[in-house]
């Protein structure tokens, strides 16, 4: 070897590098973004690399995974995980699958998730997480576009693939099925997995939006775009070596893989999974405080539930909570903070990214802010009319810096992907304003962002507004047509448990929103009703909009301003 290439560290060696180095400066956040840098990796295979050949050797009696049922708890240290997932690895490769292979993985939160996880990525597989609830048509669809070699799923789900047709490998978690191999088989292999490299640039994931807005777009991301792209993420979360973090999301979305597999393996953190069959926000709290939990991430969704309960019952230890998904509302923010002491720390990313802005630990936090740019990631506000820098504008990332957690592409759809990485940026789709202080608050998609009266509305800062009143569980702001404004607010409301929907209950909302609100913002209509969402919980405001393009007539339990008297004018 010569001392050129001895001088060369190894990609594990980089990659330790630049996580250490946010974990210094975890409280230093402008020491942190002006010197931070991405590292430089020609191969890297982050689950060989990293999780067996770092976090295996320095933390074997750690556990990796802890799942925490209602009957039962199982850990699995980071020793256990890594060699059973090489032996899994084996017992595929043995099945057939080979690097390059696109592997379907249709789990929830059980054991195998991980341990498919891991084995994919030694093997150079790539992945294509989705949720258990699709139906026959949405996989197929995705066995389709995603070009699918194999799929694991639970044996109770396997029904669903009756009808998809294609040749790929069938592997069941749970009872025999026939036709499908039984994963329960790979736990007694003694076949040899043989490690290959993988270059930084392979391909490592498949990810299908949630589509809120059109079809769902296939995302594709490399060996080191979400495992050492997720350094920002680790860093936005605050997470520590030997941290327990519990994380509220379902498999199959891009921030299953954020929170509950790299940032915390990033850090060495344990991840903790709150496995129940439905969702009960008592059930969590319990788990949070009985499982003194370190870090705690949950949507905008999940936090509205759980500050339904007098939440200053459970006084948990938790040192760090965080939210992302959608923004969250000012008011859920202060209501935690009253009961735990504790702010809730907003982030901002897509599937196309990790985490790009967020409001890091130990930083001032402006209530309704997502924060400032995360380490690695080079913001810019892109007027939409003049596609100039602007203090309010689309989000977009400068690809003269090209941040190492962007996707490589949409698969499927060049056009697309040609269109938002047009002008030298990557364009999110997503507008937001910045303050004088460096903070960003989110505005709203491009597409929801709508004038009433020449006035821009942000539907965000509305909804924002309505949750702060008592009957308002939910809430999501859409043009409705006016013939005198071209547009009016409208709100469609999900009412708080012991109010009923009425005009007692409309007036009430209306009268509050125009105490609160400019009077250009001034919401204008109600409608009580369920508000439409993707599977993975975001609101659909374009099924609304559509509800509202039909022209001025009114829709059944419609309620207006000029229907009450001292609201005229």
């Amino acid at each position: 070897m010569t001392g050129t290439e001895a001088s060369i560290p190894a990609p594990v060696d980089s990659f330790r590098a630049a996580r250490d180095f946010l974990l210094a400066h975890r409280d230093d956040y402008d020491t942190a973004y002006r010197e931070f840098r991405w590292p430089e990796l020609a191969d890297f295979n982050w689950a060989l690399d990293w999780f067996d050949g770092v976090l295996a050797v320095e933390r074997p009696d750690q556990p990796a995974l802890w799942l925490v049922g209602p009957d039962a708890e199982e850990r699995v240290t980071f020793a256990e995980m890594s060699a059973r997932s090489t032996q899994l690895a084996g017992w595929l490769a043995a099945a057939g699958l080979r690097a390059g292979d696109r592997l379907l993985l249709v789990l929830g939160n059980v054991r195998p998730l991980w341990e498919v996880t891991l084995a994919a990525i030694k093997m150079g597989v790539v992945l294509i997480p989705a949720t258990t609830l699709l139906g026959p048509a949405d996989l197929a669809d995705r066995i389709e576009r995603g070009g699918v070699s194999a799929v694991v799923t639970a044996s109770a789900d396997t029904g669903k693939f009756a009808e998809v047709s294609g040749e790929y490998l069938r592997i069941a978690v749970g009872e025999p099925v026939p036709g499908w191999l039984r994963y329960a088989d790979s736990a007694t292999s003694m076949e040899h997995f043989a490690p290959a490299r993988t270059a930084a640039t392979d391909p490592m994931l498949r990810y299908f939006t949630s589509g809120t807005t059109a079809r769902p777009k296939l995302v594709e991301h490399t060996q080191v775009s979400y495992p050492v792209g997720h350094l920002s993420t680790m860093y936005w979360i605050g997470l520590k070596p030997g941290d327990v973090h519990v994380n509220i999301s379902s498999p199959g979305w891009a921030k299953h893989a954020w929170s509950c597999v790299f940032a915390p393996w990033n850090a060495g953190a344990t991840v903790l999974m709150h496995t129940v069959p439905r969702f009960s926000a008592p059930d969590l709290l319990d788990v949070l405080l009985r499982c003194e939990v370190d870090t705690f991430c949950a949507p905008p969704t999940v936090w509205r539930m759980l500050v339904q309960q007098q939440l200053a019952r459970w006084p948990v230890p938790t040192r760090e909570l965080v939210s992302a998904g959608e923004p969250l509302n000012p008011e859920v923010i202060e209501q935690v903070r009253a009961a735990w002491g504790i702010t809730v720390r907003d982030g901002y990313g897509q599937t196309e990214t990790t985490a790009q802005i967020g409001n890091s630990p130990m930083q001032p936090v402006t209530l309704g802010s997502m924060g400032r740019p995360l380490p690695g990631y080079a913001v810019t506000l892109l007027d939409v009319v003049t596609g100039k820098p602007a203090d309010e504008g689309e989000i977009s990332l400068d690809l003269a810096n090209r941040p190492m957690g962007l996707m490589t592409g949409y698969l499927d759809d060049p056009e697309r992907a040609d269109e938002v990485m047009r002008d030298g940026y990557y364009h999110t789709g997503d507008v937001a304003s910045r303050g004088e202080d460096g903070y960003i608050t989110y505005v709203g998609r491009a597409d929801d962002v709508f004038k009433a009266s020449d006035y821009r509305i942000s539907p965000f800062e509305l909804e924002s507004v309505l949750i702060e009143h008592e009957a308002v569980a939910e809430a999501a702001v859409v043009p409705a047509p006016d013939p005198v404004r071209l547009a009016v607010p409208k709100a469609y409301v999900v009412l708080a448990a012991g109010y009923q929907p009425g005009p007692e209950t409309a007036l009430a909302i209306l009268r509050y929103c125009r105490q609160q609100l400019a009077p250009y913002q001034r919401v204008r209509r109600i409608e009580f009703a369920d508000l439409p969402k993707t599977i993975s919980g975001k609101i659909r405001r374009v099924e609304l909009r559509a509800a509202e393009s039909g022209g001025d007539g009114r829709r059944p339990g419609e309620f207006r301003e000029e229907d009450f008297p001292d609201l005229r004018g």
